[in-house]
């Protein structure tokens, strides 16, 4: 018998719900972790009925069945990196807090998931004041897009200076740093994300392709940063990393039957 090679991946874990389109959600995810070399380990928050023309239906889990994953697979692996993505409800955002505390779940990479784009909520109201008030400050980065960080700040992120004003904002409320992404500012030339550290600014820009949304884009994103952040990155190079990916997988899109655009993280060959 041969012998196991010693070399081991990283392991990420992702907090988020379930897409049964698998666009996006947890699939997306885990999708996004195997691509960048790391294994993927998860805990569900909700499940949904959806395809890339939106939400039909959530089935929110039950906060301790939400804890009880992340017990598991904290239990028996060496977790890397942990993102959130979709948390529904108050009980989940305050277990799920509970639970990075507990076991250390750090680096923390959360993507505010709020509004699916065809406005049904994904996080009530209670959620969201748990959400700020409870996980940002522990979070290494938080990953809004430009409509996110305005649900989360209440002010306009319409312009350059703007962006970073909200960015300053958002800092102010705990995380180590945030990123706000540009791709829905659609009147820009350019898809430029914003990151600030509480010291300082670096902008990552991309091209802007000519395609109308692309389901799964900021999952993909958060679940980037987490994994590069497993292997031992730091930030700067993982928020580049995770723009490079999802560039890639924007240009080589899957396309669904009624024309809808899904995020292509299947395989390394959407880095070409």
């Amino acid at each position: 018998m041969k012998p196991i090679d010693p070399q081991r991946p990283g392991v990420a874990l992702t907090i988020a719900g379930s897409d049964s389109s698998g666009g996006a959600g947890v699939q997306a995810d885990l999708r996004t972790f195997a691509l960048l070399g790391v294994h993927g380990v998860c805990a569900v928050t909700a499940l949904t009925a959806q395809n890339p023309r939106g939400v039909i239906d959530v089935l929110p889990v039950h906060p301790e069945f939400v804890g009880g994953q992340i017990d598991a697979v904290a239990q028996d692996f060496g977790i890397g990196a942990t993102k959130t993505g979709m948390l529904a409800e108050r009980g989940v955002v305050e277990m799920v807090a509970a639970k990075v505390r507990e076991h250390g779940l750090q680096p923390l990479v959360i993507d505010p998931v709020l509004v699916a784009t065809t406005g049904r909520r994904l996080l009530d109201h209670d959620g969201l004041s748990a959400l700020v008030s409870q996980l940002l400050p522990l979070a290494t980065v938080v990953t809004p897009n430009i409509d996110e960080a305005e649900a989360l700040t209440g002010r306009s992120a319409r312009t350059p200076t703007a962006i970073r004003d909200v960015a300053r904002h958002l800092h102010a409320l705990g995380p180590g740093a945030v990123v706000v992404k540009g791709g829905h500012a659609r009147d820009a030339d350019a898809a430029i994300d914003v990151l600030f550290d509480g010291h300082g600014f670096r902008e990552f820009s991309g091209p802007r392709y000519a395609v109308q949304a692309v389901h799964g884009t900021g999952c993909a994103f958060s679940a980037a940063i987490a994994a590069c952040l497993a292997r031992g990155d730091d930030l700067p190079t993982a928020v580049a990393g995770a723009k490079s990916v999802v560039a890639a997988g924007i240009r080589r899109a899957i396309v669904a039957g009624d024309g809808s655009y899904l995020v292509n993280t299947v395989s390394r060959a959407a880095d070409s």
